[in-house]
């Protein structure tokens, strides 16, 4: 996914450039001189409505209570083994860690990548080692403000070969956003744009 990923940041317009060509072969009619003033108004009305502008709150909203407030957490204190037991139940690949009573002060990040790479590979026991011991600290953490936009979002994942980032406001942790909560909401921005397209050519603006 990630080498993918890279390759759609590296041709974004590739997308619009198809859209744009099929639109060429369903309706050959179009002339040259209006189907230039058509590409450029489709354009502008991408720029003022496209993923381009989406936000990372954006996402928050559309996930819900899952997104404020109520993140998969653990503390510094808990065992790695029960850390990857949350994850397991609740189907996630990583943790926020936060600081024992303080759950709105995040302490750092677990994943499962930690878990292979810490525990598994160098032969330590999850029962008695504190996820304290092998998180992403703090200040190592690659985070994103709510009004981050998505396609940053996306670009930050890929070139640090990371597949959840926390959302900060403050140094408050409002929520977490996965690579697959970001390569929703493109491919929905993407529909949408597609949409708009269908009903311009349809009359619908």
């Amino acid at each position: 996914m990630q080498g993918g990923l890279r390759v759609f940041l590296s041709h974004g317009t590739m997308v619009k450039d198809a859209i744009l060509q099929r639109i060429r072969m369903v309706n050959p009619l179009l002339q040259p001189a209006a189907f230039s003033r058509f590409q450029s108004v489709t354009t502008a009305r991408m720029e003022e409505h496209g993923f381009e502008h989406t936000t990372i709150a954006d996402i928050l909203k559309g996930k819900g209570k899952s997104a404020d407030g109520s993140w998969l957490w653990c503390t510094t204190d808990d065992t790695v083994y029960d850390a990857v037991k949350s994850m397991t139940q609740h189907n996630v690949g990583a943790l926020v860690v936060v600081k024992p009573g303080e759950q709105k002060s995040i302490a750092g990040i677990i994943t499962e990548r930690d878990y292979l790479r810490k525990i598994i590979v160098q032969g330590r026991s999850s029962k008695s080692t504190k996820v304290g011991d092998i998180m992403t600290e703090e200040n190592k953490l690659i985070t994103v403000r709510p009004d981050t936009k998505v396609l940053r979002a996306m670009q930050l994942m890929t070139e640090n070969r990371i597949r959840h980032i926390p959302v900060i406001k403050e140094k408050d942790m409002l929520g977490m956003v996965s690579i697959g909560d970001v390569v929703r909401a493109v491919v929905s921005e993407h529909r949408e744009e597609l949409d708009r397209l269908n009903a311009y050519i349809q009359g619908g603006y």
